[in-house]
């Protein structure tokens, strides 16, 4: 059971943790919480009237591919924090 809850409250911090990914100097952004939800994208206008849709498409998912990567190591970094916690005080059952 208090796995259960402490699964839920990791899903809630990492709800409010904000990651972003960026691909060509910033020019296309992705913002992405924690769990890996994409929140926006934001596109710089100058360069969405010069980029042709190949270029755009290509860019796009290296930024969300960024941001997932930095969400992913939030997440790991929060349960890693929950597993340290939870096992912390047990390390001699397991040979120590």
């Amino acid at each position: 059971m208090e796995a259960q809850q402490k699964a839920g409250e990791i899903k809630k911090r990492l709800d409010a943790v904000s990651v972003t990914g960026s691909a060509e100097g910033g020019k296309i952004t992705v913002q992405a919480n924690g769990n890996k939800v994409v929140q926006s994208v934001t596109i710089d206008d100058a360069f969405l009237k010069e980029a042709d849709k190949e270029e755009l498409e290509e860019l796009l998912v290296i930024a969300i591919n960024k941001a997932m990567e930095q969400a992913e190591n939030v997440s790991q970094s929060e349960m890693a924090a929950m597993t340290s916690a939870m096992f912390g005080g047990m390390g001699g059952l397991f040979g120590k």
